[in-house]
């Protein structure tokens, strides 16, 4: 009985070592799946990163008009030789593989997406094209006089005056703010002078100055 009693204990504490072992060892199996599944979730599929490449690629400007020196990506999916970057001519036209010469001057990214996939469906089954501006050569204004970088300069999206002021990088010191005017060629050919009160419109006073300047406008600074 006495040697019962010594042994008892001793087994009973043998029984606790054996369960923290077992508790330490499953553990330590469970952390790296964890792990695992814990960096799988946080890291991007490289098919959900390419999908969403595509999708942001084939997502063109809807409002923005091709013109005469723009660069334009013409990508057709699956077909790297159909696939190019093209300069628009002068006479506003590019020149494609099966497609041939193709006026693209006028249209919009999408629309000229469009013209290239039903030209291309009579020699391939399903073409997915996409057209992206690249460079926006074509939309210009100038800007001249008291400003700090005169010149010349491209838009692909709608530019106001205040914002060319800012791309030429402000006005000079002795710069007659009030008596600013952009010059604008119409349809008939005949020259525009629009007035501009710059010290106004930054004010707030007259919103309706900040005019958005057009492809080809002049903005003068005296």
């Amino acid at each position: 009985m006495k040697s019962h009693f010594v042994g008892q204990p001793a087994f009973r504490v043998a029984i606790g070592f054996l369960a923290l072992a077992c508790v330490a060892i499953t553990a330590s199996a469970q952390a790296p799946t964890a792990a695992l599944a814990e960096n799988s979730s946080a890291a991007p599929s490289p098919h959900a990163s390419t999908t969403s490449w595509w999708k942001l690629a084939s997502t063109p400007d809807l409002s923005y008009v091709i013109g005469a020196d723009d660069v334009i990506v013409v990508d057709v999916w699956h077909e790297q030789e159909l696939s190019k970057v093209l300069s628009v001519r002068p006479d506003g036209k590019i020149s494609l593989p099966l497609v041939g010469e193709l006026q693209v001057g006028g249209q919009t990214p999408l629309q000229l997406q469009d013209t290239i996939t039903q030209r291309l469906k009579e020699y391939l089954e399903h073409p997915q094209v996409t057209v992206i501006v690249q460079e926006t050569k074509s939309q210009k204004f100038n800007i001249v006089g008291e400003v700090q970088r005169p010149g010349s300069f491209g838009f692909g999206h709608p530019v106001t005056v205040v914002d060319a002021i800012a791309l030429a990088g402000g006005l000079r010191d002795f710069a007659k703010s009030k008596k600013m005017y952009v010059l604008r060629t119409a349809a008939d050919g005949s020259q525009q002078r629009l007035p501009v009160n710059y010290k106004d419109v930054v004010k707030g006073k007259n919103s309706s100055g900040n005019i958005v300047l057009h492809s080809h406008d002049t903005l003068v600074v005296p």
